[in-house]
């Protein structure tokens, strides 16, 4: 059995889960998010925790039961927590600004680079080359922080561009000279 999945999702205080066939609704503080599973998995209410069970015993299922507890307590953390992504901007002259909800990048090209917020997602700039991305569904929040650091990735010899906080960029030698 999946050890990941046999494990109860604890519901926080100030968060409810609302089940209607495949489709939870999970409401919190910060939001509500809704996701309907897959139908070769059971998710119940007990006690304040929320049990997924899977269906039957095929591969399919052994192997969606572990992904729909994974994405049902990323659910209940997101609306009861929330999520955060910080990037950094290295480079000369590479700078990153708030421009209402929408994120302007200086990034090396010969014009600015603008990025629109979607829903449920904010942006903050606490300093010039930091990028903070926080909202409540965990995918989303990981999304735009990897389109975000499409645009303009670390490349390996001076190391400019926009990265993780914390990644390791690994460099390389250049050229030899004479």
């Amino acid at each position: 059995m999946s050890r990941i999945g046999k494990t109860p999702v604890t519901v926080p205080s100030g968060v409810s889960i609302d089940i209607d066939g495949r489709s939870v609704k999970v409401k919190g503080p910060k939001g509500e998010l809704s996701r309907d599973f897959h139908e070769r998995v059971s998710i119940s209410l007990d006690e304040g925790d929320a049990i997924v069970e899977r269906v039957d015993d095929t591969r399919e299922s052994r192997a969606l039961h572990g992904l729909s507890r994974a994405l049902l307590a990323n659910m209940v953390e997101g609306v009861s927590e929330g999520y955060k992504k910080e990037l950094e901007v290295v480079g000369v002259g590479y700078r990153a600004t708030l421009k209402g909800r929408d994120l302007e990048m200086q990034l090396g090209f010969s014009h600015p680079v603008s990025y629109s917020a979607p829903d449920g997602i904010t942006f903050d700039v606490p300093e010039a080359t930091k990028i903070v991305i926080t909202g409540i569904d965990k995918e989303l929040v990981g999304q735009v922080a990897a389109n975000i650091r499409k645009i303009r990735p670390p490349e390996p010899y001076k190391g400019k561009g926009v990265r993780y906080v914390g990644e390791h960029i690994r460099r390389k030698a250049g050229k030899a000279g004479r």
